[in-house]
């Protein structure tokens, strides 16, 4: 409904309240007389219920400190009150909570009146519509009748009565939330699938080899597990870590939980190729291998935060076999960490001994102990500090109780947030999340979130028929043991508001197999608010087409909202498994970026029918990215963008004044049709403000060749060969 278009005109009733302090007398006195002369009528409602009182209310402005908007519904009817600054155009908003059938607002106006206003609801905050507009407003106690539903309720104020602001003592709104189903329980179990342990939990050791036996080579089976640790101090254990499998401690630091033995992957179910070593996660724990040297050999969507490795970190197989890229973050290698066979790397905001070796793309940020800066040879990009950054939430014990701890944003970051002790951040009770278990539906999900609550999703596999809404500014939705989010009937899986502070953490969202336009979008489109000061965050959250099945979607990431980080994802367009075929899970873009200011560090996407990554906003940054494009592409022809041949791996529209980005490389295998040509990794407008560092594309055997690196910029990968050498680009332009 259009915003703005006035209906009935509500009854109204008015009583005299105290006139405004500080105006002039003569023009209180006649404020306060024109209400005295004006007899009250009433309107009778059905028995409705105050929402408004004590929930959260924001404002446009205020006159000061003493006027927050919180003031508006807090109860006290004559002696507290928000005001806004002495302007036009201001707004008061309350979230009740909960989506709500209205019933009528009363608002109790200081001096300060408004002349013309309107009620609006929302059912996220963003998009409003009008349901009641006064438009000679005359002070006093306005009593306006609604209709319709919504959780968020706004005074939407035009123009003022006086030279003042918008003033009210008090803003009530009524209804019912009759219909919505019983009261959703916050906290609670955390399911089957969730292992916890402490030091004298007996058959430790099995549980794990048991799980780890299912999940070994389970690479598209529908296993979900966590194992957590209580704070303490655990011997002789070693967790072999498989598909689907998140192992955690419960402390709020990492040196609480204490493993005096190994947390391993590695790859004898392939043969000892780790490149298919994905879906599986380390956070939180302090580990003394028993012979100096951790092995951690994976590639993408694994994540290994807040460790600390006292010894060495091995990164290749057993035998050193390929493995092709993972991350790190927020953790401590004593040792020296043996990169060995990977062929892509991310490392931020860590503690480490030392770098054993290059091979295409190795990057760093904010790393105390990284090599320096030497792209193209050793192929080294590091950057003193990471830009901005808020590292992933996470589950832990505080004594008896579960809580999630979200962690504070940090700018120009280098190192550990836990090096000096106890990380910066705040504490959520586990009583304030609803705990997804699976069998869960999209309504009751949506409902504790209408509710207030955060998410916990434990290990499952979740089928969706609606797009879950995030609406809520600086909800939480955590995921255990990589949860997974199929939509069916091809709806859009989440969605995000244009609100602060949101946090999206550890799921996989898997395509369903009628195509969805988008899978994933943060905020809608057009979306303009600020979250400079309090961003939305996805970390450690992956996006699947294909491979467990026949799936299918246009965008897979649409990311519209300003401030935006993207910490770690691994967005795929299967190239093996279950259903997978040029046009069978087809999925035309990986990543699409409208908004501005928007930061990603660790860009994994590869595979796709046209663009794997386009950045529409301004002054986007991207520190990492790795990129394959379609193996499949039947031939030259699928791939003619125009004139042009293929499509860049990572393209910033023309529009683009100020881009950045650090250490990117694109792969070629085109084992369909080797005579592919592509014309270039990457395209750019040229001009001052877009800036490209340390750039290689790279053809798996010979598979196919890139012409040039970026644009018409940087030698072709044709004179390599087979030899799987990189053309590589030190700058751009």
């Amino acid at each position: 409904m259009p915003v703005g278009i006035p209906i009935a005109v509500p009854s109204r009733r008015r009583r005299p309240l105290p006139a405004r302090k500080g105006i002039a007398g003569a023009v209180a006195a006649a404020l306060a007389g024109s209400l005295l002369a004006l007899a009250p009528t009433t309107t009778a409602h059905a028995a409705p219920t105050l929402l408004s009182q004590g929930k959260t209310a924001t404002a446009s402005s205020t006159e000061g400190p003493a006027f927050a908007a919180s003031a508006a519904v807090d109860g006290n009817l004559t002696g507290t009150r928000w005001a806004s600054s002495w302007q036009d155009a201001q707004w008061l908003q309350v979230d009740l909570g909960k989506s709500a059938t209205l019933s009528h607002a009363v608002l109790t106006w200081e001096g300060a009146y408004g002349k013309s206003y309107q009620i609006q609801s929302s059912e996220n905050g963003t998009d409003w519509r009008t349901v009641t507009a006064v438009s000679a407003g005359d002070g006093g106690t306005d009593d306006v009748t609604l209709s319709g539903t919504g959780r968020y309720i706004r005074m939407n104020g035009l123009t003022r009565a006086t030279g003042y602001g918008f003033s009210l003592w008090e803003f009530q709104v009524y209804g019912s939330t009759d219909g919505g189903g019983p009261t959703l329980p916050g906290g609670g179990d955390l399911g089957p699938n969730v292992h916890v342990f402490d030091p004298s939990t007996p058959g430790i050791q099995s549980k794990l080899d048991q799980v780890f036996q299912q999940q070994e080579s389970a690479q598209f089976g529908s296993g979900r597990h966590a194992f957590l640790f209580k704070p303490g101090t655990y011997n002789n254990l070693n967790a072999q870590i498989g598909f689907y499998t998140q192992i955690a401690g419960l402390g709020l630091r990492p040196g609480d939980t204490t493993i005096n033995g190994d947390v391993t992957v590695d790859a004898g179910w392939f043969n000892g190729n780790a490149t298919q070593n994905f879906w599986r996660g380390a956070e939180g724990l302090t580990v003394n291998p028993v012979n100096g040297t951790n092995r951690w050999a994976v590639s993408q969507a694994s994540s290994f935060r807040r460790m600390h490795i006292k010894g060495g970190l091995n990164l290749a197989p057993n035998g050193y076999g390929w493995a092709s890229g993972g991350y790190i973050a927020d953790s401590k290698v004593d040792g020296q960490v043996g990169n060995y066979s990977q062929q892509q790397w991310y490392t931020r905001e860590s503690s480490i001994g030392g770098w054993s070796n290059s091979v295409w793309n190795q990057t760093f940020s904010g790393v105390q102990g990284a090599p320096a800066n030497s792209f193209p040879e050793p192929r080294y990009t590091t950057l003193d500090t990471t830009p901005i950054s808020r590292e992933k939430p996470y589950l832990y014990l505080d004594g008896n109780e579960y809580k999630v701890f979200a962690p504070a944003k940090r700018v120009n970051a280098r190192g550990t947030s836990w090096a000096n002790g106890t990380p910066q951040g705040e504490s959520i009770p586990l009583s304030q999340f609803y705990v997804v278990k699976p069998g869960t539906t999209a309504a009751t999900i949506n409902q504790a979130l209408a509710q207030g609550l955060h998410l916990l999703f434990t290990p499952g596999v979740y089928h969706v028929d609606r797009t879950i809404n995030v609406d809520r500014a600086n909800t939480i939705v955590l995921g255990l043991g990589l949860a997974t989010i199929i939509p069916d009937n091809g709806v859009t899986a989440m969605r995000v508001a244009d609100v602060d502070g949101v946090r999206l953490a550890g799921f996989l969202i898997d395509a369903g197999s009628v195509n969805s336009p988008t899978l994933l979008e943060i905020g809608p489109q057009n979306s303009g608010a600020d979250h400079a000061a309090n961003p939305t965050t996805v970390q450690d959250v992956y996006i699947r087409i294909g491979g467990a099945g026949a799936g299918k979607a246009t965008t897979s990431m649409v990311v519209n909202s300003d401030d935006t980080i993207i910490d770690h994802t691994w967005v795929w367009r299967a190239d093996h498994g279950e259903g997978v075929g040029w046009e069978t899970n087809r999925a035309d873009y990986g990543v699409r970026v409208h908004g501005d200011d928007v930061l990603a560090t660790g860009l994994f996407v590869e595979h796709f029918n046209k663009y794997d990554v386009e950045w529409y906003g301004e002054r986007g940054r991207t520190i990492f990215y790795q990129n394959e494009k379609a193996y499949d592409a039947p031939n030259q022809a699928a791939i003619q963008n125009g004139s042009t041949q293929g499509y860049a791996a990572y393209r910033v529209d023309d529009s683009v004044n100020t881009h950045e980005a650090w250490g990117l490389g694109s792969y070629c295998n085109y084992n369909v049709d080797p005579t592919i040509r592509q014309h270039h990794g990457f395209k750019a407008p040229v001009k001052p403000g877009v800036k490209f560092h340390s750039l290689l594309v790279v053809s798996l055997g010979g598979m196919g060749h890139y012409n040039h690196v970026i644009n018409d910029t940087g030698a072709s990968t044709v004179p390599a060969g087979t030899s799987t050498v990189p053309s590589t680009l030190v700058s751009f332009p």
